[in-house]
Formats: C-alpha cells, sequence, structure tokens
C-alpha cells in the first residue's frame, strides 16, 4: 500500500510503501497531485450526487482557487464531468475502476526529470550517473502508482467512512 505523508513544508507530501518511514530518500507530489487526488476521492465517494467546489473546499479546508485549477485540469483529461449553473457542480466522467492512478499523478506531475541537469553548467557533465538512476526511480515511481485504480484505493472501509462521515457531520 502506499502512504502519503505531509512533509517539509506546506506543499510536499511524501509517498512511501512503508508507513514508518518519517525522512530520508522519498519521492514526493506537488500540492496540486495532493489536491487532484482529494478530488478524485471525494467525488468517487458521493456518486449520488453533483459535488460543488465549495463542499470540497470545506471538507479538505483548502483553497477554492487551487480547486478551480485541479478541477479544469481533471475535466480536461476526461476523469470529472463538469457542469455549470446554480444546480451544477463535478462527478466521475468514468468508473473509478478505469481511472488509474499512475495516469492522473503522471499528468498532475508532468514528467520533468526530478533533477535538472541542464539549468546550469556541471562539471560532472557527460560523466554523470545520477541523471540515468534518478530517471529510473522516478519510472519505478509511476509504473508502481499505475498498479491502483481510484477503486483500490477506495476499497479501504475507514477511508469511505471518513469520506462520507466527515461530511454528514
Amino acid at each position: 500500500m502506499i502512504h502519503i505523508t505531509k512533509s517539509f513544508g506546506p506543499e510536499r507530501y511524501l509517498v512511501s510503501s512503508n508507513p514508518y518511514i518519517k525522512s530520508g530518500i522519498t519521492m514526493q507530489l506537488s500540492r496540486f497531485s495532493d489536491y487532484t487526488l482529494r478530488v478524485l476521492f471525494y467525488v468517487a465517494t458521493h456518486t449520488d450526487r453533483l459535488s460543488t467546489l465549495s463542499e470540497i473546499a470545506t471538507f479538505y479546508d483548502i483553497s477554492i482557487e487551487h480547486l478551480r485549477k485541479v478541477v479544469h485540469a481533471l475535466g480536461k483529461r476526461g476523469y470529472l464531468s463538469t457542469f455549470r449553473g446554480k444546480k451544477g457542480g463535478i462527478c466521475l466522467a468514468r468508473p473509478p475502476e478505469q481511472i488509474n492512478i499512475g495516469e492522473v499523478v503522471a499528468h498532475s506531475e508532468g514528467t520533468s526529470p526530478l533533477v535538472d541537469c541542464n539549468s546550469q553548467p556541471c562539471r560532472l557533465a557527460g560523466q554523470c550517473t545520477l541523471q540515468g538512476a534518478l530517471a529510473r526511480a522516478q519510472q519505478a515511481f509511476f509504473d508502481t502508482l499505475k498498479e491502483y485504480t481510484l477503486a483500490d484505493l477506495l476499497r479501504s472501509d475507514s477511508m469511505q467512512a471518513n469520506l462520507i462521515t466527515r461530511t454528514n457531520s
């Protein structure tokens, strides 16, 4: 199972398969990816109606402006259907079994290398093996996430209960 824990400031999250890892070498998700996954989790557990940005923002205590950008990107990629107007809202555009977490995170994180070796001159250019090792590590990260669908991550009864009961209270 993948565990995501907040780390080193408000915008980064540690992703690890070990729940006891609190620091060290780990992959990190951006705030945008975190919010992307939160929106999908929320909408997937509220299938009886359209969800609104304001209720999701309130539920997670996050900025509605950030959510607008996230929802726009999710709609553009075909993960969400969006409906405008007074009775508008959002819902999943496809079943949770057809939403691959690795693809979602790859879209939200982008494919930038972990280290940009071209941003400034480097004495190791042409001889460094770090860039290749990091590229393989990044690929392994995405490959692991590709093993999961949204439905897989929502199979936890405690996660679903938390997403539903916090809304109804």
